[in-house]
């Protein structure tokens, strides 16, 4: 069943009305037909979903990214990759769940693929710490792509986080020093690295997995250095002007590809990748495929380089 945000409700009205239809339909045995209304419906309701999304608000945006059936890194994993074998633990303290990663083959060639987890249902939410990654996540993820550097391997990741955990645990072990060795460790890498920011891109804790070669994002999806609802906090001491502050951040796919921040923008089904996610997937697939060809002829010292004049050059006029 659908789940539909506040700003879908004269869709949601519209397939409500063609629910109720074939019910009456099916309940009658085919005695009354229906066919030609439904169908009359159903392109009213499929141009309304266009239409909407076609202009939507940064803010909603950011409800769409936020959306708790859009794909997640294990469907991610599901659908493009094969032959994946989990990677646990940083070898220091223990293993974090909001970030997976493994060993992978996509599309006939080996990569190691990492990413955020948010969980979906409440068990695997509290389990996977709503993709908001500790410490040993973020070193867990240095290990992988130290190992992905040692064998030639290039690196997916795929980014939905809202941001990293931010629980005294977390600041106790070393949180920010974490973060800035896994970003560190992007830059340094001698082979292909493409990030996707799939849903989320939450302030550093996406940076940490996001400083590729390659920055892939999804249509729907938001990017920024905090939240809407904590930058309203701090700006305007509220988090009810979230959507002041969504737009005023410029955290759109489309206001970062205009910014240099991300390269390249990954287009959604109708209604947003909750709507056909398998779709999505394979969508995304070919972006990730594309952009790893472009990639493949470069030397390690072309990686590095590249890598690093791209991130370096972000906010210089």
């Amino acid at each position: 069943m659908v789940s539909f945000l506040d700003f879908e409700k004269p869709v949601a009205e519209l397939e409500a009305r063609i629910a109720e239809l074939r019910a009456t339909a099916s309940a009658t045995a085919g005695a009354v037909d229906i066919d030609a209304e439904v169908a009359r419906l159903q392109q009213k309701a499929d141009r309304l979903l266009r239409d909407t999304y076609a202009r939507l608000t940064p803010w909603q945006k950011t409800q769409v990214a936020r959306h708790g059936d859009r794909p997640h890194f294990k469907h991610y994993v599901a659908g493009l990759f094969e032959e994946f074998t989990p990677l646990a633990g940083d070898r220091a303290f223990g293993d974090d769940r909001a970030i997976l990663g493994g060993l992978a083959r996509f599309r006939g060639q080996r990569v190691m693929v990492i990413g955020h987890e948010k969980g979906t249902d409440t068990a695997s939410r509290i389990r996977h710490n709503f993709g908001m990654g500790k410490p040993e996540g973020y070193r867990k993820a240095i290990r992988l792509m130290q190992l992905a550097d040692r064998f030639g391997l290039p690196v997916v990741t795929l980014v939905d986080t809202s941001g990293a955990f931010p629980g005294v645990e977390a600041e106790e072990r070393g949180q920010a020093e974490a973060i800035a060795r896994s970003t560190a460790q992007c830059l340094a890498l001698g082979v292909p690295m493409v990030a996707a920011i799939v849903g989320e891109g939450g302030s550093g804790g996406a940076v940490a997995l996001a400083t590729g070669n390659r920055v892939l994002m999804f249509e729907h999806a938001v990017y920024s250095v905090i939240s809407p609802e904590g930058c309203a906090s701090i700006l305007w001491r509220t988090p009810d002007r979230a959507a002041d502050a969504a737009d005023a951040m410029k955290v759109t796919a489309q206001d970062l590809l205009a910014l240099g921040v991300i390269d390249q923008i990954v287009p959604e089904p109708a209604g947003g990748a909750q709507r056909d996610p398998v779709r999505a997937i394979v969508t995304l697939g070919d972006a990730i495929e594309g952009a790893l060809r472009g990639l493949a002829r470069k030397s390690a010292g072309e990686l590095v380089h590249e890598r690093r004049q791209k991130f370096l050059a972000i906010g210089r006029l």
